[in-house]
């Protein structure tokens, strides 16, 4: 298997509207994760230990931070001559620009860009999940058994696998039957998103699936199906290992509590498989001896007066004496001021919060901020660069966005600031 027949095409073009305000101004797969990293790391360093060293990365929505984050691929070691890191945005021809249309079609527009890189195998990748596996021996696997296409999946509890593209196998793992988010789950094993194709096969099928009108150009529903049906070998990847969709609001924050909870399990700081970063300069965080923190994870630049108990801070956060931060995640940039109390939020970049807020899953009461589409499980949602009135309350499974129109009494934000 030589490495410059593998090419991984990551597909992080898609808005992420279920994460709410947290991605408003910029694309799901460059939302912080986890204190110290962005979700897109986790492919990006996934594909960097599996040896692959040709990938491209396909932006669409408000992609000025993911571009400039991703640059040239150093920190994940793909600034390479022969290879390297691609951003690839929707295909441009006569002076047109034609957004991509679903998963599929995405692909399909980058053809030309694998055909120069003589790619035999395709590694395609969802760029908003939270993971660390061997791409290697999954097209090992898929090569041994001659597959046209190859899946990896695990096992879903099945009060959730309506959420999935699942599949029923033979004894062999070769496919028998799938089918993309079935009301009624034909089995509990879900496809992860994550492909192997031998590029021969997949070119065909993109080709075919692009000239029907009627298809809505999407893996799941339309492309894997196809290949089924026209009598292709496709075949299961079975995964193990801690997998997360961090689609929405809740599985953002709980994917976060898992680092503080489940520490093997996710284990961010295994020397073999690194999780890499870009990550700006900064000094040390800091604690002071009144301080109160517990089972919380913290990255450069903190400084921490107050109290901090099972939350994620991101870098550059100030807790200042006498706030306390429970089951939080703060995001770089946050100050929670002196009296404030913050319990289950998700703060964005650079908000402020204001001296004796309080905010969270334990805070009773109505609120125009109210937004159980996007907040569930009592979590608060706080948009980036914002400043919290003092003494505001906000209620659990609240949205506070800038845009909403409030009526003075009722607005919490105090000002908006660039961020």
């Amino acid at each position: 298997m030589a490495k410059a027949d593998i090419v991984a095409m990551i597909l992080a073009g898609g808005q992420g509207s279920r994460l709410g305000v947290l991605t408003k101004n910029i694309a799901k797969p460059a939302v912080p994760f986890g204190s110290r990293y962005k979700i897109i790391d986790f492919p990006l360093s996934n594909c960097t230990n599996s040896g692959i060293e040709t990938v491209g990365v396909l932006t669409q929505y408000q992609p000025l931070a993911l571009n400039t984050y991703v640059g040239n691929g150093h920190p994940w070691d793909l600034d390479r001559t022969n290879g390297g890191a691609f951003i690839l945005p929707p295909y441009q021809r006569s002076g047109k620009s034609d957004w991509y249309k679903g998963t599929a079609n995405a692909i399909y527009q980058n053809k030309d860009f694998l055909d120069d890189c003589d790619a035999k195998y395709i590694v395609v990748l969802s760029g908003d999940h939270i993971y660390k596996m061997n791409y290697a021996k999954m097209i090992q696997s898929h090569i041994d058994r001659n597959a046209d296409a190859t899946l990896a999946v695990l096992e879903v509890p099945w009060e959730e696998a309506s959420r999935f593209g699942i599949l029923n196998t033979n004894e062999d793992d070769s496919i028998r039957e799938f089918v993309e988010k079935p009301k009624k789950p034909i089995s509990n094993l879900a496809s992860m998103g994550v492909y192997v194709f031998s590029w021969s096969v997949l070119r065909k099928a993109l080709i075919e699936d692009e000239n029907n009108s009627g298809s809505s150009n999407d893996f799941g529903k339309d492309i894997v199906p196809a290949m089924l049906e026209k009598g292709n070998r496709l075949f299961a990847y079975r995964f193990s290992g801690y997998w997360k969709d961090v689609g929405t609001i809740h599985s953002l924050w709980e994917a976060n509590m898992d680092l503080l909870d489940s520490p093997e399990e996710t284990n961010l700081i295994d020397r073999n498989w690194r999780i890499y970063s870009r990550n700006p300069v900064k000094p040390s965080n800091y604690i002071s001896a009144e301080a109160k923190v517990s089972l919380s994870a913290m990255t450069d630049g903190c400084q921490v007066f107050g109290s901090v108990e099972h939350s994620v801070l991101s870098d550059s956060v100030t807790i200042e004496r006498g706030a306390i931060v429970k089951d939080c995640v703060l995001l770089p940039g946050v100050t929670v001021r002196s009296g404030a109390y913050l319990d289950k939020c998700i703060v964005g970049s650079g908000t402020i919060i204001g001296e004796g807020v309080r905010a969270g899953a334990s805070i009773e009461g109505i609120s125009p901020y109210l937004n159980t589409k996007i907040c569930s499980h009592g979590i608060v949602v706080i948009e980036k660069g914002l400043k919290i009135k003092d003494h505001a309350v906000i209620p659990a499974n609240s949205q506070v966005d800038s845009d909403l129109e409030i009526e003075d009494s009722l607005n919490v934000v105090e000002e908006t600031f660039r961020v």
